[in-house]
């Protein structure tokens, strides 16, 4: 069995997804873009900026089912550039600073809405 999990703590779906599915006991997190979620306002086009919005929109899920980043185990990122590796790495450091998930990062093409940033998710109960 499947359950949708849907919350006003992260920025809607923007197509035909949810924001994360849970099942055996793991919560699926769809790709999260760096948009505020009470005002639909994209985060500054700067990459520590953008990077801190999508995880707090990370968090916003999680919290939604009684989970912290702590329950994260691993993490897919989606970059415009990896030129800015660094400073998205230092930004999630500070969120992911003791027993950190797994991860990939990923240099694409683009983004939804021309974000510099985008992460998924896999969490644990």
């Amino acid at each position: 069995m499947k359950k949708i999990i849907s919350t006003k703590n992260a920025p809607a779906a923007i197509g035909p997804y949810s924001q994360a599915v849970e099942a055996g006991g793991l919560l699926f997190i769809s790709g999260q873009l760096p948009i505020d979620p009470a005002t639909g306002a994209m985060a500054a086009a700067e990459i520590k900026a953008q990077t801190e919005a999508v995880i707090k929109n990370l968090e916003g899920i999680l919290a939604s089912e009684g989970l912290t980043l702590a329950n994260v185990l691993k993490t897919t990122v989606f970059m415009a550039d990896l030129g800015q590796f660094a400073q998205m790495n230092e930004v999630y450091g500070k969120f992911f600073s003791a027993n950190p998930p797994a991860r990939a990062t990923i240099e694409v093409k683009a983004l939804p809405k021309a974000a510099l940033v985008e992460i998924e998710a896999v969490a644990a109960r």
